[in-house]
This record gives C-alpha cells, structure tokens and sequence, in this order.
C-alpha cells in the first residue's frame, strides 16, 4: 500500500538526502543546485479522439472512425460528445454540451469547502488502532456456504420460490474444518479457530468484470477496496466499470478512505455513462466525488481531535476504467496502474498510467534511471491523492481505441510489485483473462502472494471490447 503522501517539491536534497528549508536555493550540505529539481511533471494531454495518437510503451491507437454526417440522434452516443483533458477543460475544438454535467472546480482549487490543513509530515506519535474493523463486504466462502443451502432447501413444496421479502439468516461454517459452526465473537465452535475478516479476501464479479483483492501475507488488515459494475449506455451499448483503490498505510483510517472512495466512484461513474455521458467526462466527475467522499471522513467532532490532536486526514489512492463503445478510457491519482495486454500475445503491452510518486518524478527529470529510481527507499512515497490533506486534487484522464481484443488490468502497487514493466505483466496474465476474468484474476493475486504477499494485493480484470449484454466469466 501507499506511504504517507509527501509533498510535491522535495523536503530532502535529491543529491545528499540533506532536510531543505522553504525557499533554499541550493543545498546547505552538499551545494547541490536546488533549481535543476523540476517540480512535478504535469500530466499529458488527454489523446485526442479524433487523431491518432501514440500511447505508453510506443503502442499506437488508431483513430476513431470518422463521424457520420447529419444531426447526430438522441440521446448521444459517448463518442458524439467531447471529452476533457486532465484538468477538467474542454478538448481542443470542443464545447461542453447544454445539460452536461458540471465543470470541476479551477485546476489546484480545493475539491471541498473547508479543507484540513495540510499535515506537516509522517506521524509515528497517533495511538495504535484497533485489531478488528467495520467489516463492508461479504465473505465470498460464507455466500457460496448460503448459496449451497438456499438452492437445497430454498423453494417451498411446490418448487416454487418462498415468499417476496422473506430473508433466513444462515449460520456461518468454520473455513479450517468445514464442519462446526461460527460463534459471535468468530471461533469456530468446533476446532476453535479464528474465522479471517470478511475483507481479509473479497472476489466479485460484475457482468464480465472481475475483481479480487487479498490482505496478503505480511498486513493484519486489508486496507485496499474495489468496486466493479456494467451498465448500458443510452442506446443500449454495454459499458464496463471498475475501481481500484489503495488505502494510505501511515494516514488515519486508511481501510475507510479506500472503501468510501471506490463507493463514491462506482456509483457517480455508472449514473454518469446511463445518462450519457462521455466516459473521460464520467471519469473525472467520478474522481471528484470519491475525493469528497474522501474529505467527508476527516469532518468529524472537534472532541475527537482533544484525544488524539496529531492524527492525519484518511487518505487513498485511485484508478478506476471504463471500456464503452469501443473506447478505454483511464483516471488515476496515486500510483495504482493500469495496463494493457492484447490476447494476442506477439502484440505488445502497455502501461496506460504514470504513478504520482517520488520514483516517477526523478525519472521525469533525468535525475535517475528508472531502475535506481525505484530501488530507492522514497520510491513510493506517493505525490498525489485523495483526502483533505491532500494539497490540490489533480485527476488523469485519458483515452484509448485499441485496434485489437485484449484485457485491462487495473491494480494496486501489491501486485505491480511483482510484475511491474508492460512485458512482465503480460506474461503472468493467463491467456484466457479476457473470458475467464475472475480465475485470472485469483491467478494474479496467486502470483503476488507467490512472491511474498508484503502488500495488499487487489486486481480487477475487464476484457475489450466490451461483450455483448449477459456475457461473463467461463
């Protein structure tokens, strides 16, 4: 998972590791000249749709075909309407449409009305939390246990079903012996053994989405979260939706952040594209609202801040992409990824995001190689996120139109850890992801916790394009 944000102009000189005051011109230490240190690289432009363009890694995504002429019918098609760029503007040559949604807020202006100040540094001094956490999602071995029993004793003596708004609580099965039952403190009643936190391990599947995430072997909770959905547009095209979000370790109630995130995207991204919205447009909105869901956690009473005053805002990272009417589209703040992987495998992947972080930073400005980058000890201190410490919201977008099928990997830094250029990821992807995208996904987090498991792992799997309604998992 994440370190704890860092700010964007470096605290320390990228030369001798010297601590730098506000305003220092050069080293104290070791004269290192302070202005070779660029300041963040901006994001790139969005790629334009109606233009070909060049995409990570040097794989090329052909242009859209060309729009027909006459009125464009109602409602519109995704494509019809205009995309933004990263900072919420409109593309080049296009204007927003009467009834589109909103305009965010001015690039670097605070996504919430009264931010947090910003935290000064690392807190090592906030009292430890609790060993046991709101537990959101349902134990998948629990719903396959009631699956079982509501297909054998879940129809009344006709064959038919039980009554509408009639609920039987199950009794929970002990994972170790499969036999005794779970009490309400979560031992087994038979051998004795602690039943794991729902969130310790959570699958989901979405229509042909599928998402898994994995406490893994080093953590004692869970604090990534996903969401997935499918939806269809206004002219009955399906779309396909999945979120990613990893909780900042260091920052208080990192497992809330992400689950309150990845909530607020899922439901701003799936409402957006059943209206019509452009996908890029949706994903930047979606970014906005997770933020702000984000923000609302840190909004709590004063007389919790008299007993423990040096706690953090909640924080999280997020990735999130959509496949709808033939295009991918992107949005990330952190340094969770995406990436690219053809099913045919002579074809090259690609990595469609570039991370916030300290490593990406100096291999922007020449400073390092990437390998020496990300063997440093800072090369995961994250440089932009979500949540009221945060020092301005800057959501990625882009857009993509892949000339062949593929799938689209969305994951957090405890499965890239494992696999982390394009070529690495392609080659632990199974090579029926794309139609079997919930066992590719149990396969990928197999692979991180192979490798050690030191993180959370969680991984999300669409194909594209899009299959046609109904389509799922083999």
């Amino acid at each position: 998972m994440s370190q704890m944000p860092q700010q964007a102009a470096p605290a320390k000189c990228p030369s001798c590791a010297e601590p730098l005051e506000s305003g220092d011109l050069f080293c104290g230490a070791c004269g290192y000249d302070l202005s070779a240190v660029p300041a963040a690289p901006p994001d790139h432009p969005t790629l334009t749709m109606g233009a070909a363009g060049v995409g990570p890694s040097g794989v090329e995504w052909p242009p859209p075909e060309p729009e027909g002429s006459g009125t464009p019918p109602a409602p519109h098609l995704p494509t019809d309407l205009p995309g933004t760029d990263s900072g919420g503007k409109p593309l080049p040559g296009s204007t927003p449409p009467h009834g589109s949604p909103a305009s965010p807020p001015p690039h670097g202006s605070p996504a919430h009305g009264s931010p947090v100040p910003p935290a000064s540094g690392v807190r090592f001094d906030r009292p430890p939390e609790p060993d046991d956490y709101p537990l959101q999602a349902p134990d998948p071995r629990v719903a396959a246990s009631a699956a079982e029993t509501a297909e054998t004793a879940g129809t009344d003596e006709a064959g038919g079903a039980g009554e509408a708004g009639e609920t039987t609580e199950l009794p929970k099965v002990c994972v170790a012996c499969r036999a005794g039952r779970v009490d309400d403190d979560g031992y087994c009643e038979n051998c004795g053994h602690a039943q794991p936190r729902e969130r310790d391990h959570m699958e989901q599947e979405a229509g042909p989405v599928a998402a898994v995430s994995d406490r893994g072997l080093r953590h004692h909770r869970n604090e990534d979260a996903f969401a997935v959905g499918h939806t269809a547009l206004p002219d009955g095209t399906p779309a396909s939706v999945a979120v990613v979000c990893d909780g900042v370790s260091s920052a208080t109630r990192p497992d809330e952040a992400s689950m309150a995130a990845s909530r607020a995207a899922i439901e701003s991204l799936l409402a957006a594209l059943a209206q019509g919205s452009h996908p890029q447009q949706a994903m930047h909105d979606a970014i906005v609202a997770a933020s702000l869901a984000v923000n609302a956690l840190a909004e709590e009473p004063s007389s919790a801040r008299e007993h423990a005053p040096h706690q953090n805002a909640p924080a999280c990272t997020l990735v999130g992409s959509v496949v709808a009417s033939g295009l991918l589209v992107v949005g990330w703040v952190g340094d969770s990824r995406v990436y690219w992987v053809p099913v045919d495998r002579s074809a090259p992947a690609a990595r469609l995001t570039e991370d916030d972080s300290w490593a990406a930073q100096m291999v922007a400005a020449g400073l390092m190689s990437e390998a020496q980058a990300y063997a440093d000890e800072r090369a995961h201190a994250i440089t932009g996120w979500l949540g009221a410490d945060a020092y301005e919201l800057e959501p990625h977008t882009a857009s993509f139109k892949p000339d062949r099928p593929g799938v689209v990997v969305v994951c957090t830094d405890g499965l890239w850890n494992y696999a982390e250029t394009a070529e690495e990821m392609s080659e632990v992807v199974p090579a029926d992801a794309a139609v079997r995208p919930l066992h590719a996904a149990r396969v990928l987090v197999g692979h991180a916790l192979d490798g050690g498991g030191h993180d959370n792992v969680t991984v999300a799997l669409l194909p594209f394009p899009e299959p046609p309604q109904g389509a799922g998992s083999a």
